[in-house]
């Protein structure tokens, strides 16, 4: 059973050491992954400015958030503008790729895409989507192949915007299977690789679910008959939670479970569908996320 192992490093932080950390479990493990970069400013922690939101408040509280990313994301470019992370760090991006790692574009601003999609239009989304595809490109020598929307947050012109460039495919949404959206009554030629498995920080704190049987949980919702896309982050599994999250790849490799990238996925899928992609609220989660619609 293939588990397509996808890794957003959204933070300075969480690509200068997460992903590092990560980088070496893997050459341990013999695992090749897909890991979704945001190149641009880090100004996460204007999002503190969110906790007047009672639901916002609750998820940092039940994730713990200070102790899971760092006190220096949550407070990252809320003075002043926070550091460039492909200007940064575009070494740690070329040695993720030269072992060998799928490497896809997350965005330019994390914050400002999570926060101001609603509003933005095509030419602001095509901006945005432009200046990390060559800041990556810059890096890595070439066009990156794949992108991921922060936080699953996807509409019709973001779709739109994305056929533009030169992406095989888009890993926007959360879902059921892989599929060709329809947009604006059109289907786009980039197929998405939905996520299909809830992230720590949804389920953490949640239905009895702690850190102690966290992993038995996750391995628990796989299954051999469909598609698992997993999604973890540099800031958490690779720094605060990188000791459980190595137990988890050892339980799933002693249960014959493969860790891939998501063109695996894809290399390996014969026939693809179409859907819409719609906005759903899940559990755990503040705000919407991009849906796959079924059915």
């Amino acid at each position: 059973m293939n588990i397509g192992l996808r890794i957003d490093a959204d933070t300075f932080r969480g690509t200068r050491y997460g992903v590092p950390n990560l980088c070496r479990l893997f050459a341990q493990k013999g695992i090749a992954a897909t890991f979704f970069f945001s190149v641009g400013p880090d100004n996460m922690g204007r999002h503190l400015r969110r906790l007047i939101r009672p639901s916002f408040l609750r998820k940092m509280l039940r994730s713990g958030a200070p102790g899971l990313y760092g006190w220096d994301i949550l407070f990252r470019g809320t003075f002043r503008p926070g550091p460039v992370i492909g200007e940064k760090l575009g070494d740690v991006i070329r040695t993720a790729s030269d072992e060998g790692h799928e490497i896809g574009l997350h965005a330019w601003d994390h914050h400002a895409w999570q926060t101001r999609l609603n509003d933005m239009n095509s030419r602001a989304i095509r901006r945005e989507l432009q200046q990390g595809t060559d800041l990556l490109t810059q890096i890595l020598g070439h066009p990156p192949t794949c992108s991921a929307v922060p936080a699953w947050r996807c509409n019709d012109r973001v779709l739109s915007e994305k056929e533009k460039l030169p992406f095989r495919y888009n890993s926007d949404c959360r879902g059921e299977s892989i599929f060709h959206p329809v947009a604006d009554g059109r289907t786009l030629s980039q197929p998405q690789i939905p996520v299909t498995l809830p992230t720590y920080d949804e389920v953490i704190g949640h239905n009895g679910i702690s850190a102690a049987n966290y992993n038995g949980y996750l391995l628990s919702l796989l299954r051999p008959d469909r598609l698992n896309v997993l999604t973890i982050h540099a800031e958490a599994e690779g720094i605060a939670c990188l000791e459980m999250f190595t137990q988890f790849v050892k339980m799933a490799q002693a249960g014959g479970m493969a860790f891939v990238p998501l063109k695996t996925l894809l290399r390996n899928t014969s026939t693809i569908g179409q859907a819409g992609v719609i906005p759903r609220e899940i559990p755990g989660r503040d705000g919407w996320v991009a849906c796959q619609q079924t059915v």
